[in-house]
């Protein structure tokens, strides 16, 4: 028997993986189709008078699926009998398809257990490839139905929505990387997509633009809300004369659902300013609506505002992009100047501006290319231009979310980077500092906070009444009033502190205290007192260090010993042992330490 080598078996495992991502495509798309189909079916077989047999309602149901990849389809039957466009894509519609082929394109790119990792090229290729077969089947059966699919539309934008969806599967299974680009690419992207700090300011641009995008889409959606609250009478009229069974109110209520995306789109770009169209003579802005407009019956458009000029209440739309521009700013913001890094790693402010204006520039971007498939021609009359005019919505998107979102960016980072003192931002370690180190100095941040909580709960019976942060010399007064002793005119006198002035006088005695009167305890005049910022706390007493040292021992689980006693105290039978002096330091023998044996003089000595 002959036995297969490893390049023919791999081979063989790319040409089975292949295959799989080609029919997992074909799946995907076949899953969407049926889906609609068997929706459309339903109310096919609960309408009591159908007008075409199961033939037609297949043919307008792979239509219906076509148009929710952005192909256009014309109506042969009309009144006139000039055949009628229909473009505008129910947006809600596309999620299905997309998210399918996104699904099916990452199911084909991730390995399987046991087998190396697919090519994503041909992971990518093969699941359009298999997705646009079924793109055909759908065309060519939606022919002769009475919603017949564009022919030039199929490629663009249907193969492109196909194709992008599919990218973005492969990208995802691949764990969203941003780089390396393709070799076909300019060099100088390249290199700029190889720098770690173009790939964050990237990723901060894009997720600025995204907020700023979602906050417009659902201003737009409240603006529609409150509208249609206004006029809610006029919108429950249309819902009822469209259908007066309920099947056909069921399909009336399944369209006006699927095309809440567009309304909300619609919304965005009449608080943007540019506004809508509706119809070929007919634009509705907040300063009102011009032209007599050519408005279909149906419950969304009841939301349209009324001829004449606008109100202040329309004017209160234009809020929908300065709350864009502000998430813009707070997006930015927020990565220019974090809470949890040091000041020396905030971003200066031509980055914040530069990051800024690219937020700006993708909000936009976005902006145009949703307005752009909200709307679309029904008709071949007035009805030709309806919709939001997306050269008009982008630009404008770009100009508020610029003007507003780069002060806002700036203000905010000003506000983010505010003294410590006054400001809510943590401490933080310096940048030059690693790691380990930071650790470890928050570690004993944290553990000498709780030292001095405890100290100072302590001290508070002792010495006085608390210090304020507003005023920390005020604490003192306690303190001089209980270590302190009492002058002759009945004030209190100034506790003697352990800690010298910075600066003693050279004719100070060298056991004198900051604080106390006589020679010795300053520059030698007698007026002189003591600087008023020294601390006066006991912090050297043994009430306080017995407190310390418990709550460092309850901090390390028991692993330390208890409180070392005095040296004065009797606990050892042997004695104390004599202090050390000044020949003992002279000779650099160190000071006799109780507890432990006296050395041997015959044995050596440490080594020094």
């Amino acid at each position: 028997m002959t036995q297969r080598g490893p390049k023919a078996t791999a081979e063989r495992n790319r040409t089975l993986d292949l295959a799989s991502a080609l029919v997992r495509g074909a799946v995907a798309a076949g899953l969407g189709l049926g889906a609609l189909t068997v929706l459309v079916m339903v109310v096919w077989i609960s309408s009591p008078y159908p007008d075409s047999g199961p033939g037609g309602v297949l043919r307008a149901a792979a239509g219906v699926w076509l148009l929710a990849h952005g192909a256009g389809l014309v109506r042969p039957d009309t009144l006139s009998g000039v055949p009628a466009p229909v473009s505008m894509v129910p947006l809600l519609l596309v999620l299905g398809p997309v998210w399918l082929a996104h699904r099916a394109a990452r199911d084909a790119a991730e390995p399987e257990e046991g087998r190396p990792r697919p090519s994503q090229a041909g992971a990518f290729c093969a699941v359009t490839a298999g997705y646009l077969l079924v793109v055909a089947g759908a065309a060519a059966c939606a022919r002769g139905g009475s919603l017949r699919p564009d022919p030039d539309t199929l490629v663009f934008p249907v193969a492109l929505v196909v194709a992008g969806a599919a990218a973005a599967g492969v990208w995802t299974a691949a764990g969203r990387p941003f780089g390396p680009l393709p070799s076909w690419s300019p060099l100088a992207l390249q290199e700029a997509t190889a720098r770690t700090l173009f790939r964050d300011r990237a990723e901060a641009a894009c997720r600025s633009a995204a907020a700023g995008v979602t906050v417009l889409l659902g201003g737009g959606a409240l603006l529609v809300a409150v509208a249609l609250g206004r006029n809610a009478g006029a919108a429950q009229d249309a819902f009822l004369g469209l259908a007066g069974d309920w099947p056909g109110r069921f399909a009336v209520l399944l369209l006006a659902a699927s095309l809440v995306p567009n309304a909300a789109l619609w919304g965005a770009a009449y608080g943007l300013g540019p506004g809508f169209s509706l119809g070929t003579g007919a634009t509705a802005t907040p300063l009102g609506l011009d032209g007599t407009p050519a408005v279909p019956r149906f419950p969304l458009l009841a939301a349209v505002p009324d001829q004449g000029p606008g109100s202040l209440l329309n004017g209160a739309a234009l809020a929908v992009p300065v709350a864009a521009a502000l998430a813009v700013a707070w997006f930015t913001a927020r990565r220019a100047a974090p809470a949890d890094a040091p000041r020396a790693q905030a971003w200066s402010t031509r980055e914040t501006v530069r990051v800024t204006l690219l937020a700006a520039l993708g909000c936009a971007a976005g902006t145009a290319l949703l307005t752009a498939v909200a709307g679309g021609p029904l008709g071949t009359g007035a009805l030709r231009e309806f919709g939001p005019v997306w050269w008009l919505a982008g630009p404008a998107a770009l100009v508020w979310t610029a003007g507003i979102g780069v002060p806002a960016a700036l203000l905010l980072r000003l506000w983010r980077l505010r003294t410590p003192g006054w400001a809510w931002r943590r401490d933080v370690p310096e940048a030059e500092e690693p790691p380990a180190t930071a650790r470890a100095t928050a570690r004993a941040r944290a553990a000498a906070t709780a030292v001095e909580a405890e100290a100072g709960e302590k001290a508070e019976a002792v010495i006085g009444r608390r210090r304020r942060w507003w005023a920390p010399w005020r604490g003192r007064g306690g303190a001089a009033g209980a270590a302190g002793g009492a002058t002759p005119d009945g004030t209190a006198a100034p506790a003697a502190s352990s800690v010298p002035a910075p600066g003693t006088a050279p004719d100070a005695a060298p056991g004198a205290l900051v604080g106390v009167a006589g020679p010795g305890a300053g520059r030698g005049d007698a007026g002189f007192e003591p600087y008023d910022f020294l601390p006066t706390d006991p912090w050297h007493e043994k009430d306080f260090r017995e407190a310390r040292w418990a709550s460092l021992k309850r901090g390390s689980g028991g692993l330390m010993a208890d409180f070392p006693a005095d040296p004065a105290d009797p606990a050892d039978p042997v004695g104390p042992a004599a202090p050390a002096g000044p020949a003992d330091f002279a000779a650099g023998r160190p000071a006799a330490d109780p507890g432990r044996p006296a050395p041997d003089p015959d044995r050596p000595g440490p080594t020094p």
